[in-house]
């Protein structure tokens, strides 16, 4: 089954292949000599080692080289700063062949497990950053060093909607215990891919022993001779295959459901294989990884998992119609109107990033004092954790400041304003920051919802504002909406771009539409929840309507993070744009008048129960939907709105409406985003006539 050289370059024909070349190296201690095999594709470790179907190929006949030299020992390591980051993903999305899917499954198998079955001891050298089936071709080996720099160790399968389908799924939970496999394989991936630290990996067991860059090959060697001539001993987990096992795939299912609640397939597999892996049946294990892979391979989630990853890693760091780079303007100094939390976020963001100084500006001294207050705290904890040094948080502490007068942004280049949610309140803070700045300066809004065109009316220069919208947590959703108002110059975008690149976040540009993008599709299907309830659908029906979507939270969940008052604020907004589509419900305006800001209370278990207060205060209808027919609803909302989007303009394409909901709502990479959800399952064309991708673009080719 393995694939020949020829069916490789045929399969992947544009692959950047990663090739094995094997040294046969004298060391020291050893009577006969060490093959060492290292991986490279020929770039810098700014494009990661990968393993495509000729990758594979090549380490195979490397794996033959190394054992004709019959050697003491084989080794495998990679190129500088890089041991290997997983299989070669854009070739995945042209397969169209199930054949070749499993072809190309079953040869990693067939190539990894070289290593596992030789009779020479075999070694990885985990020089760097190690993901997916560079993970599966290190455990695959009989033992691992790794160096202490290493900037990713992971298996982000999962994430992507996959599972580890060369071996991880059978050979981690045989090494480091069923309950650490599943921290590894499903939690942490899940949990927006978390990676391990060196020091975390040797501590579960997953590599020998840790050492320093400076001489990490010549270490790895010297021990690599002490465990070929018996003077290193190398103890492995006794592994619990019953209750303990049992424990582990319970908290594993009960984790997925809660992530995911069925929608992928992907962690699905990953459970029934890591249970499967109990048996320590590397047959059995491995032919279930090769059939689940060459399943999975020809899905449609897959694929659209695959179409979420490319949007991150590439179409977010080339954002569509952002002007020319060389027109940003530096920025040395930046002021903040406002020292509230989301100032004092931002604030804090920006003098992290950009090492500039930073001025806060609010009405009164204590606000002010706060603000600055939060941002020293937040400083000081860092330096706790020792994540800075003390004359590096000395430095940044010193480079913020406050002031009651807006004449301390005369010699800034960038101000964003933070204050209250109210257009009126927006254009008087901007015209009084115009009386100081230089006509350069460029002005920025960090609006959910408002016109930053209507922002700017009065103003002298009104080309050099910019809507800059973060999302909540700021230190936490990587998305930046710069939205370009009527007159807003190129001068003024670029440098909105650059700020955001080095605040280290992905921007999408966004026309000057109510609400953008992220706040006008969650308001709208917001809205048809709260209508549903209004209607009279139990609040617990309506909110768990949407979970085989697989969405992060449920919707009265995302009520609660958001703040209902901010919520309703919002839908007012849109009501006043879109009438007919954006409705402003009765009750959540009681709701809101009464204070509350949940609908649930969690009672000692931590289980979720509607808050009779709120029970009481909401006056639902006698009409009740079916959680079928609210899904219905919403989900056809959103292709409506979308469609609508696209075409007003708001986005180049419906590519950054999904990049948008990845980014800034969280929503899960098998997902797509959301159009690529839609057109699978009919919605796309009967709301809107149409798909809003092409076959084959997140989806299988015909």
């Amino acid at each position: 089954m393995t694939i020949s050289a020829e069916q490789a370059k045929a399969a992947f024909p544009d692959e950047v292949v990663t090739k094995a070349v094997t040294r046969v190296i004298p060391v020291p201690g050893l009577s006969k000599p060490v093959a060492l095999i290292t991986i490279d594709n020929g770039f810098d470790h700014t494009r990661p080692s990968t393993f495509g179907p000729q990758s594979l190929v090549s380490l195979n006949a490397a794996v033959d080289e190394a054992l004709a030299a019959s050697p003491a020992a084989i080794a495998v390591t990679g190129k500088p700063f890089v041991f290997a980051v997983g299989a070669d993903l854009s070739g995945v999305e042209q397969l169209s062949s199930p054949e070749l899917a499993r072809q190309i499954a079953q040869t990693g198998h067939d190539v990894f497990r070289r290593f596992t079955e030789s009779s020479i001891p075999t070694f990885a050298f985990v020089n760097g950053a190690v993901m997916g089936g560079g993970l599966e071709l290190a455990l695959s080996c009989h033992y691992r060093t790794l160096v202490s720099n290493a900037a990713a160790i992971a298996f982000p399968e999962v994430f992507l909607g996959l599972f580890p389908g060369w071996g991880g799924t059978q050979l981690l939970p045989n090494l480091i215990g069923a309950d650490a496999a599943v921290t590894v394989i499903i939690e942490n991936a899940l949990n927006q891919n978390k990676m391990l630290k060196p020091a975390e990996a040797a501590g579960l067991g997953i590599v020998d022993v840790v050492f320093d860059s400076a001489d990490y090959l010549e270490q790895s060697l010297a021990w690599l001779v002490k465990v070929v001539n018996g003077e290193v001993s190398v103890p492995r987990k006794e592994i619990d295959r019953g209750e303990g096992w049992d424990a582990a795939l319970a908290r594993g299912r009960a984790f997925v459901e809660a992530k995911t609640h069925g929608a992928s397939p992907g962690a699905t597999k990953a459970l029934e294989l890591l249970e499967l892996a109990r048996g320590n049946d590397l047959d059995a294990g491995y032919a279930a990884e090769t059939d689940g892979l060459a399943s999975l391979l020809m899905t449609d989630e897959l694929r659209s998992g695959l179409y979420s990853f490319n949007l991150v890693q590439k179409r977010a760091r080339k954002p569509a119609g952002a002007p020319d780079k060389s027109l940003a303007r530096p920025v040395t100094k930046v002021g903040i109107v406002g020292a509230g939390l989301m100032a004092s976020q931002l604030a804090l963001l920006f003098v992290r990033q950009l090492k500039v100084p930073v001025v806060m500006t609010d009405i009164d001294q204590a606000r002010v004092d706060k603000g600055v207050g939060y941002v020293h705290g937040e400083i000081d904890k860092l330096l706790g954790k020792k994540r800075l040094s003390p004359d590096a948080a000395n430095r940044l502490k010193a480079l913020v400041s406050g002031s009651l007068d807006k004449a301390a942004f005369s010699d800034a280049d960038f101000v964003i304003e933070a204050v209250f949610e109210e257009l009126s309140v927006k254009q008087q803070v901007f015209a009084e920051v115009e009386e100081h700045v230089s006509a350069e300066c460029v002005l920025a809004t960090n609006t959910s919802s408002l016109s930053i065109t209507e922002m700017a009316a009065k103003l002298s220069h009104p080309e050099r504002i910019v809507g800059f919208h973060f999302f909540n947590p700021v230190a936490v959703l990587p998305l930046l909406e710069i939205v370009r108002g009527d007159q807003t110059d190129d001068a003024t975008l670029a440098t909105a771009f650059s700020v955001s690149k080095q605040l280290k976040k992905s921007s999408v540009l966004v026309k000057d539409a109510p609400a953008f993008v992220v706040n006008r599709l969650l308001t709208r299907f917001l809205g048809e929840v709260i209508r549903a309830v209004d209607e009279g659908t139990p609040f617990e029906v309506a909110d768990k309507a949407l979970d085989p979507l697989g969405l992060p939270m449920s919707p009265l969940i995302l009520l609660q993070l958001v703040g209902p008052a901010v919520a309703l604020h919002v839908a007012e907004t849109m009501h006043q744009a879109f009438p007919d589509r954006f409705g402003v419900s009765e009750n959540m305006k009681r709701f809101v008048a009464a204070g509350k800001t949940a609908v649930y209370t969690w009672d000692a278990t931590g289980k979720p129960q509607v808050d009779p207060e709120v029970a009481a205060l909401w006056q639902p209808g006698t009409s009740p939907l079916t959680a079928e027919e609210l899904r219905t609803r919403a989900e056809d909302a959103l292709a409506q709105e979308i469609r609508l989007m696209l075409d007003e303009g708001v986005v180049a394409e419906a590519q950054d409406i999904d990049l948008c909901l990845i980014l800034g709502a969280g929503w899960p990479f098998w997902l797509g985003g959301i159009t690529p959800y839609l057109d699978r399952a009919g919605v796309s064309e009967r709301v809107t006539g149409r798909r809003f991708l092409a076959q084959g673009v997140a989806s299988v080719p015909a």
